[in-house]
């Protein structure tokens, strides 16, 4: 089967800790899905009222309104089916390793209204562990909800990445070793940092991971691991064909 018929038949799922990671982890594979005519939806853990290290104290102050607003241009721009934002506590933003895991799996598979028991992806896209401890248990509520199952009892999701992100590259927890690559052109890849400017809030000056330049240049790295301009690179838990 071509790869363009395969991600025709395609409903995707990006599941993400906050607003800008869905973009981060997947801009172009959305963008790959839906030119293909499959469909894309993205489901936002998190957003809240939240303090940034910017250098500037007048600018640190980010409201989880400014962060949906921000989320919902970026998805615009992207052209996804559907978009959600699960919690917006700010009791919980970057504390849903206080959740129980339990309520987190509840959220993904049944909770939310683009849960995977409504929406019934074939493909889900998830954060992988990092030094972020949001990232890290919404890989852990995700691996869960995507348990083996029979797909005659529960929705059964026959592809599941573990997408890529600057930050990987700090700590020795794990090593990312992708296994899995969408290839991107030109004008997908500037749609997909066109798609990351829409989150002003979060972006950042070069050299930090969150400018740009970083989505760019991994972008570029991982193009060349596979012989082409740009790529972004999963790791495959899951492919069943």
């Amino acid at each position: 089967m071509a790869m363009e018929e395969f991600l025709s038949r395609q409903t995707l799922l990006v599941v993400a800790p906050h607003a800008d990671d869905e973009t981060i982890q997947s801009g172009g594979l959305m963008q790959r899905v839906k030119k293909a005519g499959g469909k894309v939806y993205v489901l936002v853990l998190s957003v809240g009222n939240l303090d940034h290290y910017t250098g500037a104290p007048s600018s640190s102050h980010v409201k989880a309104s400014t962060r949906e607003i921000e989320l919902g241009e970026a998805m615009k721009t992207l052209g996804v089916d559907d978009w959600e934002v699960a919690l917006t506590d700010e009791h919980l933003h970057l504390r849903l390793d206080s959740l129980p895991r339990r309520d987190l799996i509840n959220i993904i598979e049944r909770g939310a209204r683009l849960c995977t028991d409504k929406i019934q992806p074939s493909m889900l896209a998830i954060p992988a562990p990092s030094f972020n401890q949001d990232h890290e248990a919404v890989y852990e509520a995700c691996v869960t909800a995507c348990r083996p199952h029979l797909s005659t009892m529960k929705t059964f999701q026959r592809v599941v990445l573990v997408a890529d992100a600057p930050q990987l590259t700090w700590g020795l927890h794990q090593r990312f070793n992708p296994n899995f690559y969408v290839q991107l052109s030109e004008e997908q890849m500037e749609r997909k940092v066109q798609a990351y400017m829409c989150h002003k809030s979060q972006v950042r000056p070069e050299p930090h991971m969150g400018s740009p330049e970083a989505l760019r240049k991994l972008a570029a790295a991982r193009g060349i691991e596979i012989s082409v301009p740009y790529a972004e690179a999963y790791e495959a838990l899951r492919f069943v064909c």
